[in-house]
């Protein structure tokens, strides 16, 4: 806790001040052109890795960065993506899926995970990713896997009903982007669905 408060202190001293001006202004406005969908790890960093200012990115992070398909009911995630879509106005979403990711490896390598049930529950959301991708590709099987849960969750993104209406009305850009951490280099997948004017 002491590196988190000594953190805040730094913040205040030597960040917001030069960016108290941003700040003013996000106070009273929330306008993020682009939805990013990432992994929970805290290896990645959106912003960092985008270089983005605050108020430029709304982010979701789930473990393996899994969009589950709509369906009706609460769900945090399905409210995110409804809220940036349909409220803020996001132009663009990009997923964002990693190197060395814990979610796939355990999918990969068929970790047992019976002591983690609700980690085991949520990771059968990639289970179309790993039937896409064949067992037993060796070293490669992890970041074939990284790769193609990128792609079904940008399937996935386009069941939800704002996602649709704005991928139907050309307002909304699909991206799928894979973060490798040790080069720092972000590989592009392209554009899933529709493409519209990219985003600011």
């Amino acid at each position: 806790m002491q590196d988190l408060t000594e953190g805040v202190a730094r913040f205040r001293r030597d960040v917001y001040p030069a960016k108290a001006e941003l700040f003013a202004r996000l106070a009273a406005t929330h306008r993020p052109a682009t939805l990013f969908i990432s992994c929970s790890d805290a290896r990645v960093v959106p912003e960092l890795i985008t270089q983005s200012e605050p108020g430029e990115l709304f982010v979701i992070r789930t473990a393996g960065n899994l969009v589950p398909a709509y369906t009706p009911g609460a769900d945090a995630v399905a409210a995110g993506i409804e809220y940036a879509v349909a409220v803020l106005g996001v132009r663009e979403i990009v997923v964002c899926g990693h190197s060395a990711c814990g979610a796939m490896t355990a999918l990969a390598e068929h970790h047992d995970l019976s002591a983690a049930p609700a980690v085991a529950d949520w990771l059968r959301h990639a289970d179309a990713s790993r039937a896409r991708v064949a067992a037993g590709a060796g070293a490669g099987q992890v970041a074939a896997l990284v790769r193609e849960n990128v792609r079904a969750q940008l399937a996935n993104l386009a069941t939800h009903p704002s996602v649709a209406r704005a991928l139907a009305a050309d307002a909304l850009t699909l991206r799928g982007w894979v973060y490798d951490i040790p080069t720092g280099t972000v590989e592009d997948l392209g554009a899933a669905g529709h493409r519209a004017a990219p985003a600011a």
